[in-house]
């Protein structure tokens, strides 16, 4: 008796493969394969996803756990994530900021409306962050001005010996978010809320800084400082141009 070929063999199974109506293609799926919104966590492995997997600027600080920020983050997300920062200047200025901060008031002796600041607020600088700033913090710091002599006494090194004698180094400085009921209230017309806050810089010994000409008779004491916010910042609005 005659045995069927090999050949004969796999035209059998191929032809029987096909009469049950199965199927098999060598191809990859692609997204049109997929019905919208129907991939769920639970079919993501663990771990399995990587940062080129994500597009840039699609996640946000609020979209992580506290304490899970990945490594750079604060330093990536920008304006409208972590670590938005201001440095203003003495005259009240901003000369360099991460973007969406203003000046509302700066080293007035009168309030927006032109009346007297009360409560002896005097020498305080008020910046509008353009967001919610009840879940963020504030962290100030003076930023030295060794070209200026501050307090004409030709000592611009910071080794004056005196008490308050290097204010182009020195000084205190303080700051808060505005409108905290039973806490704080801002002046100006239109600071008090929470997306405005007020930075009060001092002299050493307590003492409000003053305006002067500028020059070594009459030096303008201000105080340059930098303004870090901290927290989330995914609710900040840029400012209309």
């Amino acid at each position: 008796m005659k045995l069927p070929s090999p050949s004969m063999f796999v035209s059998v199974a191929a032809l029987v493969v096909a009469a049950s109506g199965t199927s098999y293609a060598v191809a990859s799926i692609g997204s049109a394969d997929i019905r919208n919104n129907s991939i769920r966590s639970l079919d993501v492995k663990n771990e399995s996803l990587l940062s080129r997997d994500v597009r840039d600027g699609a996640l946000r600080a609020r979209d992580f756990a506290p304490g899970q920020l990945p490594k750079g983050a604060q330093g990536d997300m920008g304006p409208a994530g972590i670590g938005r920062w201001a440095l203003v200047d003495r005259e009240a200025g901003i000369v360099a900021q991460s973007g969406g901060f203003e000046v509302r008031s700066g080293y007035d002796i009168v309030n927006n409306t032109g009346a007297p600041v009360p409560g002896g607020a005097v020498g305080n600088v008020y910046l509008d962050a353009n967001e919610d700033l009840s879940d963020n913090g504030i962290v100030v710091s003076i930023a030295l001005q060794n070209k200026l002599d501050q307090n004409n006494d030709t000592i611009l090194n910071g080794r004056g010996g005196l008490a308050d004698g290097n204010p182009e180094f020195s000084g205190e400085i303080t700051a808060t978010k505005c409108n905290i009921p039973s806490v704080v209230a801002c002046a100006p017309v239109g600071a008090d809320n929470d997306e405005h806050l007020v930075v009060s810089p001092r002299m050493s010994d307590g003492t409000v800084t003053v305006t002067g000409d500028g020059t070594a008779a009459n030096p303008n004491t201000h105080k340059r400082f930098y303004v870090v916010i901290t927290g989330d910042s995914s609710d900040y609005v840029a400012p209309a141009a």
